[in-house]
């Protein structure tokens, strides 16, 4: 059956001469894989360059419950990212957003509250004319709500430690290494109550926030089995040093 949906492209893979396969996180469906046939060849009416990394798409699908690979009928640009194309920043933002993504979401059925979350946070990063400097560090936070391990906090306890393997913040130290005190811990309870907007005024030096990009990533390892080790990490530290 053909069905209208939008969509946001995680990633894509050269399949035969002239097809590939797209991974594509949709509103209906979650994430789906489809095959665009003949897409490299010069009569194509699907462009490649629709299938750009988190690009935000209108899609009219064929899709059957069941089957792993699905197919597309029609596909248009949904939102046209402005400024990510031309912002080196933006850009190196995005990268690592999307590898995040990729290697966080496996949800094969629909989770609107996660699309729309997704779709209004890209958008955002493309609109945004502030202080991003730890927009990537709330979008890890926030992403870790809808994968269900949101950090626990008691605002009746005064709470130093974080607790990396229960994912919660405590007034003391674990019986196990996966943890953090200190400075690096109010900095990530700062950044738990920040919205994209009002991140950018928390004031967070380039080594504090290299510590809490580790420390997101290091409770993402411990939090989604086979999640890995982040490629596009040094990227971004480059940048944003």
């Amino acid at each position: 059956m053909l069905y209208d949906t939008r969509g946001i492209v995680f990633q894509q893979f050269k399949y035969a001469e002239s097809s590939i396969i797209v991974k594509v996180f949709t509103e209906e469906f979650g994430l789906q894989s489809y095959i665009v046939k003949g897409i490299r060849s010069k009569k194509a009416k699907i462009k490649p360059a629709l299938f750009q990394p988190l690009n935000l798409l209108d899609l009219v699908v064929y899709h059957r419950e069941k089957k792993d690979l699905h197919h597309l009928k029609e596909v248009k640009v949904s939102f046209v990212y402005q400024s990510i194309p031309v912002d080196f920043i933006k850009r190196s933002l995005l990268f690592f957003i999307n590898e995040l993504l990729y290697r966080s979401i496996r949800e094969e059925s629909s989770n609107k509250a996660l699309f729309n979350w997704l779709y209004n946070a890209l958008t955002w990063l493309d609109l945004s004319g502030g202080n991003i400097a730890n927009y990537h560090l709330v979008f890890s936070i926030q992403l870790s709500r809808f994968l269900g391990f949101y950090p626990k906090r008691d605002p009746q306890l005064k709470t130093d430690v974080f607790d990396l393997q229960e994912g919660q913040f405590i007034d003391k130290i674990p019986g196990h290494p996966h943890y953090f005190t200190g400075k690096i811990v109010d900095l990530l309870s700062q950044l738990q109550d920040a919205s994209f907007d009002s991140a950018g005024n928390i004031k967070i030096d380039n080594n504090d926030r290299r510590k809490l990009l580790e420390m997101l990533m290091m409770y993402y390892r411990l939090h989604l089995p086979g999640f890995g080790e982040m490629k596009s990490i040094d990227v971004l530290r480059t940048v944003l040093d």
